[in-house]
């Protein structure tokens, strides 16, 4: 199958640090976030990775192909037109199957069941206690019947997360294509959901399949509450230092310079970065950077930024000078 990866968007809720990267290669515990969700998926041995770019699409581009050696295939969506209008620009490079994923959360699931599944699509799902703020599957007789945005009555508990996967892709396109004509819009722009929902009421069997696992990546909350998600489950690297203590979990980069320094919990310190005489813990400091005499925590520091001061909080971006 092919993986189907919408990059294109501008990342406003992670600025600062979206001002000079796009969304999927900000770093979380240890590497860019799209790096996470790739290492799900690859193990599908997937014939092509397609991936859906706009602003800094070609930073993108250059990080896949570096690290990949798969087919790649990238298209641009010029307009932030929504979902549907970035997933259709897809056509004529996927023509089979497809697994779509938004790689702005990390999840844990089964992709097992997709070889075997003789539904005509899969959305992945994860059960939460309140989905007022999100859109939720109607299931019926083991199929989905009615998909409803944040919805004011306990209709579902059955969260939709952004994991899609269709048997013919066609399909879909063709529902996208019906969607744009009626212009089934909102705050103009064209959400997949409702294009699936035009495939449902045609008669097509959609069904769900659980995540075990969701972390959002979406914003500098989030992504710090992903970093410590991560951390937990894959322990520590670097685990002492000369002239440093480390505290697990924590993840340092081998070249990373750490002198008379505290690092954790919950610490990624990036490829080349300098800790001199300061505490850094519940952070994620990218490649580059440099934080002397601080104590900095529940932060963010971007690639090549310098700190230097007293104890923050702080969401610096790349190439920032900050002394307190």
């Amino acid at each position: 199958m092919d993986i189907i990866l919408p990059a294109a968007g501008l990342g406003t809720r992670l600025r600062p640090q979206t001002w000079s990267k796009p969304k999927p290669l900000v770093a979380v515990a240890g590497k860019p976030m799209l790096a996470h969700v790739l290492d799900r998926v690859m193990p599908l041995n997937p014939s092509k990775l397609v991936f859906i770019t706009g602003f800094l699409g070609d930073q993108l581009e250059a990080w896949a192909r570096d690290h990949y050696d798969v087919p790649l295939a990238f298209v641009e969506q010029p307009q932030m037109l929504g979902q549907s209008d970035a997933i259709v620009r897809t056509r004529g490079v996927v023509e089979g199957d497809g697994l779509m994923l938004f790689p702005d959360a990390l999840f844990e699931a089964d992709f097992s069941i997709l070889s075997e599944t003789d539904a005509d699509g899969v959305m992945f799902t994860k059960e939460v206690e309140d989905p007022s703020a999100l859109g939720v599957a109607v299931v019926e007789n083991a199929r989905i019947v009615k998909l409803v945005e944040k919805p004011q009555e306990p209709v579902s508990n059955l969260a939709v997360i952004g994991i899609y996967y269709f048997k013919r892709m066609t399909e879909l396109y063709a529902a996208i294509d019906e969607q744009i004509a009626r212009g089934i819009k909102l705050k103009n722009e064209y959400f997949i959901a409702d294009a699936i929902q035009l495939m449902i009421d045609g008669g097509a069997r959609i069904v769900t399949a659980p995540v075990t696992a969701w972390e959002d990546c979406g914003s500098a909350e989030s992504l710090l509450a992903t970093n410590r998600y991560l951390l937990d489950r894959q322990g520590t690297s670097q685990a002492s230092r000369d002239g440093a203590v480390i505290v697990e979990p924590s993840i340092v980069a081998e070249d990373a310079v750490l002198e008379r320094a505290v690092v954790g919990p919950y610490a990624s310190i990036g490829w080349g970065v300098t800790v001199r005489d300061a505490v850094v813990r519940d952070a994620i400091v990218e490649d580059g950077a440099t934080i002397e005499t601080a104590v900095v925590e529940h932060a963010i520091v971007g690639r090549k930024a310098q700190v230097r001061g007293r104890a923050a909080r702080l969401n610096v971006g790349d190439t920032s000078v900050v002394e307190l």
